[in-house]
């Protein structure tokens, strides 16, 4: 039987404004550069990665 097609649930957003070293910025487009991956997917899934990594960190001090 085939799954039942779901329409995902987007998260919500809010604008940030943040600045970037430009060496940060210029690492980051090299990245991405031949991807379809934007700017900004590429930083959110950083930056979720590293909040990950902190919590392991804490888990694994206590």
């Amino acid at each position: 039987m085939a799954r039942k097609f779901k329409l995902p649930a987007e998260p919500g957003t809010t604008p940030k404004n943040i600045r970037f070293p430009n060496y940060v910025i210029d690492q980051v487009e090299e990245a991405i550069r031949g991807t379809k991956i934007s700017f900004s997917a590429f930083v959110i899934e950083a930056t979720k990665v590293a909040l990950e990594n902190l919590r392991e960190e804490e888990e694994g001090q206590e």
